[in-house]
Protein backbone atom coordinates (compact mmCIF):
# COMPACT_ATOMS: atom_id res chain seq x y z
CA UNK A 1 0.00 0.00 0.00
CA UNK A 2 1.03 3.69 -0.84
CA UNK A 3 1.01 6.34 1.79
CA UNK A 4 -1.61 8.19 -0.66
CA UNK A 5 -4.21 5.15 -0.31
CA UNK A 6 -3.55 5.84 3.24
CA UNK A 7 -3.99 9.33 3.47
CA UNK A 8 -7.43 8.79 1.49
CA UNK A 9 -8.53 6.41 3.37
CA UNK A 10 -8.43 8.20 6.50
CA UNK A 11 -9.69 11.60 5.10
CA UNK A 12 -13.04 10.81 6.13
CA UNK A 13 -13.94 11.68 9.70
CA UNK A 14 -15.94 8.93 10.43
CA UNK A 15 -13.89 6.37 8.60
CA UNK A 16 -10.78 7.48 10.69
CA UNK A 17 -13.27 6.84 13.98
CA UNK A 18 -13.88 4.00 12.66
CA UNK A 19 -9.87 3.19 12.54
CA UNK A 20 -9.39 4.57 15.62
CA UNK A 21 -11.87 2.00 17.62
CA UNK A 22 -10.04 -1.16 16.06
CA UNK A 23 -6.81 0.09 17.07
CA UNK A 24 -7.75 0.57 20.16
CA UNK A 25 -9.27 -2.99 20.57
CA UNK A 26 -10.17 -5.48 18.08
CA UNK A 27 -14.24 -5.40 17.00
CA UNK A 28 -16.89 -7.22 15.14
CA UNK A 29 -18.85 -4.25 13.05
CA UNK A 30 -22.25 -4.43 15.70
CA UNK A 31 -19.66 -3.25 18.42
CA UNK A 32 -18.37 -0.38 16.01
CA UNK A 33 -21.48 0.66 15.06
CA UNK A 34 -22.83 1.01 18.66
CA UNK A 35 -19.89 3.27 19.11
CA UNK A 36 -20.87 6.02 16.64
CA UNK A 37 -24.40 7.54 14.59
CA UNK A 38 -24.07 5.18 11.45
CA UNK A 39 -25.55 2.03 10.15
CA UNK A 40 -23.71 -1.08 10.25
CA UNK A 41 -24.22 -1.30 6.52
CA UNK A 42 -22.20 2.28 6.70
CA UNK A 43 -19.69 0.65 8.96
CA UNK A 44 -19.00 -2.46 6.90
CA UNK A 45 -18.31 -0.01 4.06
CA UNK A 46 -15.65 2.10 5.61
CA UNK A 47 -14.07 -1.33 7.08
CA UNK A 48 -13.69 -2.39 3.53
CA UNK A 49 -11.60 0.66 2.09
CA UNK A 50 -9.72 0.85 5.43
CA UNK A 51 -9.25 -3.01 4.39
CA UNK A 52 -8.32 -1.85 0.99
CA UNK A 53 -5.71 0.82 2.18
CA UNK A 54 -4.14 -2.19 4.12
CA UNK A 55 -4.99 -0.10 7.34
CA UNK A 56 -7.18 -3.43 8.63
CA UNK A 57 -7.37 -6.91 8.97
CA UNK A 58 -10.33 -9.58 9.78
CA UNK A 59 -10.11 -12.47 11.69
CA UNK A 60 -13.18 -14.71 11.65
CA UNK A 61 -14.53 -16.12 14.59
CA UNK A 62 -17.68 -18.24 14.43
CA UNK A 63 -20.53 -16.23 12.44
CA UNK A 64 -17.95 -13.58 13.63
CA UNK A 65 -15.86 -11.01 11.69
CA UNK A 66 -13.30 -8.96 14.35
CA UNK A 67 -11.51 -6.57 12.57
CA UNK A 68 -7.99 -4.82 14.21
CA UNK A 69 -5.58 -2.51 12.78
CA UNK A 70 -2.41 -3.40 11.13
CA UNK A 71 0.06 -1.47 12.81
CA UNK A 72 2.19 -1.93 9.42
CA UNK A 73 -0.45 -0.65 7.67
CA UNK A 74 0.62 2.98 8.97
CA UNK A 75 4.39 1.99 7.72
CA UNK A 76 4.43 3.87 4.84
CA UNK A 77 2.96 6.91 5.58
CA UNK A 78 4.94 7.30 8.67
CA UNK A 79 8.04 6.86 6.60
CA UNK A 80 7.00 9.32 4.17
CA UNK A 81 5.95 11.75 7.25
CA UNK A 82 9.22 11.47 8.94
CA UNK A 83 10.90 12.18 5.01
CA UNK A 84 8.50 14.92 5.21
CA UNK A 85 9.23 16.09 8.58
CA UNK A 86 12.85 15.50 8.11
CA UNK A 87 12.69 17.88 5.34
CA UNK A 88 11.77 20.67 7.07
CA UNK A 89 14.30 20.40 10.00
CA UNK A 90 17.35 20.40 6.90
CA UNK A 91 15.78 23.44 5.68
CA UNK A 92 15.24 25.38 8.92
CA UNK A 93 19.10 24.55 10.20
CA UNK A 94 20.24 25.70 6.75
CA UNK A 95 18.27 28.72 7.25
CA UNK A 96 19.34 29.19 11.10
CA UNK A 97 23.17 28.34 9.95
CA UNK A 98 22.99 31.33 7.44
CA UNK A 99 21.68 33.87 9.74
CA UNK A 100 23.99 32.72 12.40
CA UNK A 101 27.26 31.47 10.61
CA UNK A 102 29.84 30.06 13.04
Amino acid sequence: MTYESVLLALSDPTRRKVFETVAAKPCAVGAIADQLPVSRPAVSQHLKVLSDAGLVHVTVQGTRRIYAARPEGLAELRAYLDRLWGDVLTEFAKEIEKDNPA
